[in-house]
């Protein structure tokens, strides 16, 4: 979850909402500022095409690649319900709801491996269905472990991960580990932090019952000559971690505060000014996945797509949609 102040103080304006939820694409605009060279984005930088990868976003920070018959899912959270946290009246004894075995077949398909951000219900929540009917292999925290086992999948199915680890999983498919941070609210804080060093006691029943548990990101490279593929599910990151990591598309978390100093510029400076960027977790993930994307209006999509433009003005900027399947180089498919 990005930002738990989400119950008690909403912005009430997202400039350019409209527009990014309209067109799956926003073109680079080209800007005066010159960077100093220690610092210039690639010049003319530009993904190549990976035609064999294709994306689709999963709403909220979620990812479903599909590269050579493979699937990887990233924080896949299908089964949107009602917590209150977008109309005022925010319930952390909110049960977590079962998942819709529909929603799986339709955007999941049988994935071979889901990475998991944090452990938080919006990127966790389905994660026990999905590891349990598909058989898939997931990779997460400490804290994503323990709680996964408490619902009942199986302990050998999970690869517990701190950051800094290079997974192999074969046919040019590779994932880096990347030790991260959870975006924080105008208060310097967020829901539901901690961590668990064993499961707890009874299958988590209710949203507060699901900790942060530290947060991950991840460098997937998709496929032999596939593109690399940044993946954060909160806007935060440890910059040193990070550090030369230069993917070819970055998912990058739109923030709901400026608590993080200078977040935007340091992120692109930090993954060497990428040439796709594209944002995430700016929509109200309590609507249906089947319906039209509906923006978070305390996520400002349209202050960080002009930080982007500003700061890195090679690099190009796509909006998602739920319904787009786009190349590893996020042109759409179809």
């Amino acid at each position: 979850m990005t930002d738990d102040t989400h119950a008690y103080a909403r912005r009430n304006v997202l400039r350019g909402a409209a527009l990014g939820t309209a067109l799956p694409f926003l073109p680079t605009t080209a800007h005066a500022r010159t960077p100093s060279p220690a610092t210039s984005p690639r010049a003319g930088a530009e993904a190549p095409a990976h035609d064999s990868a294709s994306l689709r976003w999963l709403g909220t920070s979620g990812w479903r690649i599909d590269v050579g018959g493979r699937t990887v899912l990233f924080d896949p959270y299908l089964t949107r319900f009602r917590t209150g946290l977008f109309d005022g009246a925010f319930d952390p004894a909110t049960r977590i709801a079962a998942t819709d075995p529909s929603l799986v077949r339709e955007y999941a398909g049988r994935p071979e491996l889901i990475l998991v951000s944090h452990s938080h219900w919006d990127h966790i929540a389905d994660v026990p269905h999905l590891a349990k009917t598909t058989g898939a292999r997931v990779v997460g925290t400490e804290t994503t472990f323990h709680l996964l086992v408490a619902f009942g999948v199986d302990p050998l199915q999970i690869s517990v991960v701190k950051g800094g680890e290079v997974l192999d999983f074969g046919g040019g498919l590779t994932v880096e580990v990347v030790a991260s941070l959870h975006s924080r609210n105008k208060k310097h804080a967020y829901f539901a932090p901690g961590t668990l060093t064993a499961p707890p006691a009874a299958a988590p029943a209710t949203i507060s019952d699901l900790p942060e548990g530290d947060t991950l990101a991840f460098q997937v490279t998709a496929g032999s000559g596939g593109p690399a593929l940044f993946l954060m599910g909160a806007s935060d990151f440890a910059e040193r971690a990070a550090a030369g990591l230069r993917p070819d598309v970055a998912m990058v978390a739109v923030p709901s505060s400026t608590a993080t100093h200078r977040y935007v510029p340091r992120l692109l400076r930090t993954l060497g000014y990428p040439p796709v960027v594209v944002p995430v977790h700016w929509d109200n993930f309590e609507t249906p996945l089947r319906g039209p994307v509906v923006p978070d209006p305390t996520m400002d999509l349209s202050g960080l797509i002009g930080q982007v433009h500003r700061e890195s003005p090679a690099s190009r900027v796509v909006v998602p949609d739920y319904r787009t399947v786009y190349g590893g180089d996020m042109r759409p498919r179809r």
